[in-house]
């Protein structure tokens, strides 16, 4: 039996800053995914923005609520997503993963390679409610990961009780940028 979440996964996990694992549905499957995002500074004029297998708007719009929601700067620096194994996350819940790997690549904060972040990002820096909410956190467990990250407001029809990772329910990025230090 493949499980895609071990094939997207396996062998390519790197404890490095700038990377963070999203949960995203394909169709009714969840699937694991890995971020990976380098920041680093630019030589050009006008920095390098390149996302593969992410939405590019999508990750300009994050940046920016970086910017003005958290301070981070990143007006100087060239920016780079790349989502590992060629998948293309068009899931919305992997905002919040974005945001994080962006956060360890600026800061150079690795994130624990136990730890999955699920979230949409809206323009106030809040965390909206994510669909299948409860069948992403029985994969998320399944494949090892402790701690997950997600909107409070997604936890309100979930047991949580039924989970032995920890699950933060988080109603802001600013709250999920202080659970990771």
């Amino acid at each position: 039996v493949v499980i895609p979440s071990m094939m997207f996964l396996e062998g390519s996990r790197t404890v490095a800053s700038g990377t963070c694992v999203a949960c995203i549905m394909e169709g009714t499957r969840p699937v694991m995914a890995e971020v990976q995002a380098l920041v680093c500074k630019s030589v050009l004029a006008s920095p390098r923005r390149t996302a593969t297998g992410f939405d590019y708007y999508r990750m300009a719009i994050i940046i920016a609520v970086l910017e003005k929601r958290l301070g981070y700067f990143f007006g100087g620096l060239d920016v780079y997503i790349n989502i590992v194994g060629g998948l293309k996350l068009d899931d919305t819940a992997a905002d919040l993963s974005v945001a994080l790997a962006l956060y360890s690549g600026l800061t150079d904060k690795v994130i624990s390679d136990k730890l999955i972040a699920l979230g949409e990002i809206g323009l106030g820096g809040e965390l909206r409610s994510i669909s299948h909410c409860e069948q992403r956190l029985a994969e998320c467990e399944r494949m090892g990961f402790e701690t997950c990250i997600v909107p409070a407001h997604s936890l309100k029809s979930v047991d949580t009780g039924k989970f032995s990772m920890k699950i933060i329910g988080v109603r802001s990025i600013r709250e999920a940028f202080k659970t990771i230090g």
